[in-house]
């Protein structure tokens, strides 16, 4: 939300006006198009964790937007053009707000992987210069040894090609990987990829309602504790008493 929010609320909002200014309308409420939940000001209250916004690519986003604009009688070429314009503008806003929050106790958390010898890397729809830049914000990308976004790809989530690049540029077995996320793409993204667990990261009640595919869901970093010269071994036993 604190990262994501304004720009997601300005792109819809220039794709509204346009189609204003065009005499037309989104075939559902704009909003609706990338799973935004606005309050009766127009405010952006939350999201749908199953929808676009939560796990769609910047390009997937810009097809929905698009179509919007091309049912409205605009030729498919000059939409997407369009789409990219307003997207240039939000990104410029995000660039200026530089909104970026750490999940409760995730510096912590680093900071004590690292300490442990542990292994970490970032797999993100997002694209690899994006993700750095959002990780130079929070202070964070020291602390991981393989950045793999969509860019680098030739299928993102929930394929497991993300996760298998980044295991082979940390030089870890997947049976000796975990997966934090806090969408199911994430979650589905390990099994895939036949991780050895999926921890979904969310503080809402009804997270097991999307986390479907999560081994454990956590509400934050705090309650997880790294353990130095873990194996797999020790990991399955920890697993089978859970």
């Amino acid at each position: 939300m604190a990262l994501w929010s304004d720009w997601a609320l300005t792109l819809t909002r220039l794709v509204d006006g346009q189609l204003t200014v065009m005499g037309a309308a989104a075939t559902v409420p704009v909003g609706s198009l990338l799973g935004l939940m606005l309050d009766t000001d127009g405010q952006m209250k939350g999201y749908d964790k199953t929808g676009p916004l939560a796990m769609g690519t910047e390009e997937e986003v810009t097809a929905i937007l698009a179509w919007q604009l091309y049912a409205a009688g605009v030729p498919w070429n000059e939409a997407l053009l369009q789409i990219r314009s307003f997207n240039t503008v939000a990104m410029q806003k995000l660039e200026e707000k530089q909104n970026a929050v750490p999940i409760q106790g995730l510096h912590s958390f680093l900071s004590r992987c690292e300490a442990a010898g542990i292994r970490l890397g970032v797999v993100t729809s997002d694209t690899t210069k994006e993700a750095v830049k959002h990780m130079d914000w929070l202070g964070i990308r020291k602390y991981f040894g393989s950045i793999v976004g969509r860019d680098r790809v030739v299928n993102g989530k929930p394929d497991p090609e993300m996760a298998e690049v980044a295991m082979g540029e940390l030089g870890i077995r997947a049976e000796d990987c975990l997966m934090i996320g806090d969408s199911n793409a994430d979650m589905m993204m390990g099994k895939l990829a036949g991780l050895y667990g999926t921890i979904g990261i969310a503080s809402e009640p009804d997270a097991t309602d999307y986390l479907v595919d999560a081994d454990w869901i956590i509400p934050d970093y705090t309650v997880l504790e790294p353990i130095a010269n873990a194996d797999s071994t020790t990991l399955k036993e920890d697993k089978q008493r859970e």
